[in-house]
């Protein structure tokens, strides 16, 4: 490809890439309300790419062993999108991935879906988790037509929704049995490659106790100090397992705690003066590759049974939500070396490291054996913040790598 034709095609698009993604952020598409900005981006992919068609995420989505259910959301009007630049056969194919959902705007967060423009920069919710991502796959396939390039394999795009709440807008793309020799799941990561993703489970757990006055505290069972001594038997399941984690995997290990154990939420009691019946903590676990969900879960539960405490290990109730396993390849993964050399050849430093939160990548690469890497320009340190904000330059800098991998990955007609 012609480096001079490229850079003039890339600065053409600049100011459709700003307008885009402006116009995807003035739509609040949280997670139950997605479909708007679905029915834009639906309207901007046309003539872009050969395919472009909603996939249905119905009811059905509830029986589906990986549906993730922290909400209760209905099903049926919140389609996901799938478009398809077909090749010319001669070369490899590549899927990408983003989400069109964002999380509800943060405290102190002035007009979040009023965007703002900043010496290049754009502010506003799901500036850059994930709108600017879903703005770089656009902006790709406009440069292919502008540029008149053909692929020698196919690319397909999954724009889904509801990745914020566990990924049941993949889960409903990865049952429709595309498949391709590689991944690139499309998230903030201020272009490092990331081969290896930490995976999560979402816990909400019940502890049931013994209510009655202060008075007569020989009588009662708090509750509330149970689940104290529950999260702290996590706390001690969490160390043990980062512990035992050490040493396998080189690109965790940088991190002092790259898989931590949140308690996001603690609710107990009605009154100072009473132990409480019952009490709920709500968190999240990280889970690094020598260990599986199932595993984490039934290690969680056993954790309370084996607790040598009486009373808890037979008044407790645990529910997982959110289930992901982490994903893994090599780093010298051609997908990684040649995604690193993509990103020299357009001048753009770049490392490759561990993502220590997680995503919807495990589908792709652990469900359908496809080798998946994170990458996107943008930064995590500010997604769901009231600072979200995704430079113009990172999304244009992230269409110029992806298209130089695709002239090596896909090869060109």
């Amino acid at each position: 490809m012609d480096p001079n034709r490229v850079a003039a095609a890339l600065e053409a698009r600049r100011s459709d890439a700003t307008d885009l993604l402006c116009d995807l952020i003035r739509i609040p598409s949280m997670p139950g309300s997605e479909r708007p900005a679905m029915e834009l981006l639906y309207e901007r992919l046309q003539g872009l790419a050969d395919v472009v068609e909603y996939v249905p995420v119905t009811e059905a989505i509830r029986e589906d062993p990986d549906f993730s259910y922290p909400t209760e959301l209905a099903y049926g009007d919140r389609p996901c999108i799938r478009a398809i630049k077909k090749g010319s056969g001669t070369g490899k194919s590549l899927l990408f991935n983003t989400h069109i959902d964002v999380v509800p705007p943060s405290s102190m967060q002035e007009k979040p879906f009023d965007p703002q423009v900043k010496d290049g920069v754009i502010f506003g919710r799901g500036a850059c988790d994930a709108k600017g991502q879903l703005v770089t796959a656009w902006t790709l396939l406009a440069l292919l037509k502008d540029l008149d390039i053909t692929p020698g394999g196919d690319l397909i795009f999954h724009f889904v929704i509801e990745e914020e709440v566990g990924g049941n807008g993949s889960v409903a793309m990865v049952r429709t049995g595309d498949t391709a020799d590689a991944a690139i799941v499309l998230e903030p990561s201020e272009f490092v490659i990331l081969p290896q993703v930490r995976g999560a489970v979402w816990f909400e757990t019940t502890i049931y106790g013994q209510s009655g006055h202060s008075g007569k505290p020989g009588g009662t069972v708090s509750a509330l100090l149970k689940a104290i001594k529950a999260i702290e038997l996590f706390t001690e399941y969490h160390d043990r397992c980062l512990a035992e984690s050490r040493g396998k995997y080189p690109l965790f290990d940088q991190f002092e705690n790259p898989a931590p154990l949140t308690i996001g939420q603690l609710e107990s009691g009605d009154w100072p003066a009473q132990a409480p019946q019952k009490a709920v903590f709500k968190g999240v676990l990280g889970i690094l590759p020598d260990r599986t969900k199932e595993q984490v879960m039934e290690e969680m539960r056993d954790a309370l049974r084996n607790s040598g405490d009486e009373w808890l290990a037979e008044n407790f109730e645990i529910d997982f939500t959110y289930r992901h396993d982490a994903n893994v390849i090599d780093p010298d993964h051609p997908l990684v070396t040649g995604l690193k050399s993509a990103c020299e050849s357009v001048g753009q430093d770049c490392k490759v490291s561990a993502m220590t939160a997680s995503c919807d990548a495990w589908l792709y690469n652990n469900q359908l054996g496809i080798p998946t890497v994170v990458f996107g320009g943008g930064s995590l340190g500010v997604a769901h913040s009231n600072q979200e904000q995704m430079p113009v330059s990172d999304v244009i800098n992230s269409a110029h790598i992806l298209l130089s991998f695709i002239s090596d990955w896909c090869g060109t007609a």
